[in-house]
């Protein structure tokens, strides 16, 4: 199965210290014609001011279900670790029927130690999260069955992470699309464990869309198009820049989006 070039946008909700400002860079992404706007599943920024202005993402993916009319969205990704599986299944079909059907739902396992403090939340080991992840999807999906109103279409599943042991096996039972953060060289590596994954429970590679980070606004333009070129030689599909506030530079999605329009032809 050969999937489209996307672009996507991560729009972190940090250090905005008003909401327009985030609301006026959703705008803006779907102006300029990319296909996926993303948050993330924080609740303390990840770099500059560690306690720095931030919003929580379930919310703020209602807000832009209502805000957009074309591009999908989600959180990229979801920390399985704070909500209840059962909870963050109907709140996916929540969401997913609130834009008409443009959810993705990414998930992961959870690693910012912060936000499990300052919240609440058992911590554990990387291990434990892992395991806690793999008992979560099959739940999400059982409660997907029995919602009512069931969601609008099989909500696709987005997994980030490499590890090669447990995230790649679950994105082989259960991923739609698979998120990682490598170069394209252990990108190539990984992505031929997850192949022998496939295999092991009967799945075609190739039909799991593959996502990756293209760069961030600090890269020049010129080296987001190279690394998009030798991403996309290697079958990645969804390209992803992320973006922070208050400012919410979106030139590069710009020239990828561009970019893209090439690819595809």
């Amino acid at each position: 199965m050969a999937f489209p070039i996307r672009i996507g946008v991560q729009l972190q909700p940090q250090h905005a210290p008003e909401y327009a400002l985030i609301r006026d860079a959703v705008r803006r992404a779907e102006d300029i014609g990319i296909d996926v706007a993303f948050n993330w599943d924080h609740f303390y920024p990840l770099y500059g001011d560690p306690d720095g202005a931030h919003f929580e993402c379930w919310t703020m993916l209602g807000a832009w279900a209502e805000q957009t009319t074309r591009v999908q969205i989600g959180a990229l990704v979801t920390c399985n670790s704070y909500r209840n599986p059962e909870l963050l299944a109907d709140m996916a079909r929540t969401v997913d029927h609130i834009s008409a059907g443009r959810l993705i739902l990414g998930i992961g396992s959870g690693w910012f130690k912060k936000d499990y403090d300052e919240y609440g939340y058992d911590f554990g080991t990387a291990g434990s999260r892992l395991n806690d992840l793999g008992e979560a999807l099959p739940r999400i999906e059982a409660r997907w069955a029995k919602l009512n109103p069931a969601p609008t279409r099989d909500i696709p599943v987005l997994i980030g992470g490499s590890g090669e042991k447990k995230t790649l096996k679950y994105v082989a039972q259960h991923g739609d699309i698979w998120h990682s953060f490598l170069q394209v060289e252990e990108y190539r590596a990984k992505s031929a464990i997850l192949a022998e994954h496939c295999a092991a429970v009967g799945r075609d590679p190739q039909t799991i869309e593959r996502s990756t980070a293209a760069g961030n606004p600090a890269d020049s333009i010129d080296d987001i198009l190279r690394r998009a070129d030798a991403l996309a030689d290697e079958g990645v599909s969804l390209l992803t820049v992320g973006v922070g506030g208050p400012d919410y530079d979106l030139s590069p999605l710009a020239a990828l989006c561009k970019w893209r329009d090439g690819r595809n032809g």
